[in-house]
């Protein structure tokens, strides 16, 4: 046993200050599973509304059809996951940006009880 070593064998870790209510971490999870389900069902509507107006051409290799083994062959796959990765990262940054705003409407002060505003001076003038 050398100098330094602590006595224990158990390693203690440091507890958190916090923690995340189990609430949160269900709706989290949630969110996680909800929202590529609705940006799949979203981009299967966007390809399919785009065939019919013509928006914009999309390439061949994107809307070709693809025999998944277990499903069968699916329409239009490889352009129905780039649009549902697409608007799967719209949609965590929405609800980043809206829990952003709510944590900064309703969250906790900047400061602490101990800690005072920092100090506003008037610029100098110039001479």
């Amino acid at each position: 046993m050398g100098k330094y070593d602590k006595f224990s064998r158990q390693s203690h870790q440091a507890e958190k200050p916090w923690s995340i209510h189990p609430v949160w971490r269900g709706i989290g999870c949630l969110m996680m599973l909800l929202i590529p389900i609705m940006a799949y069902a979203g981009s299967v509507l966007l390809v399919n509304a785009n065939l019919e107006q013509g928006w914009f051409v999309m390439p061949g290799d994107l809307m070709r059809e693809v025999d998944v083994p277990v499903i069968g062959p699916v329409d239009h796959l490889w352009a129905n996951l780039l649009f549902t990765l697409a608007l799967s990262l719209v949609g965590f940054a929405l609800l980043t940006a809206i829990y952003a705003a709510v944590y900064q409407l309703v969250g906790p002060s900047r400061y602490g009880p101990l800690d005072a505003p920092p100090v506003r001076r008037q610029p100098r003038g110039r001479m």
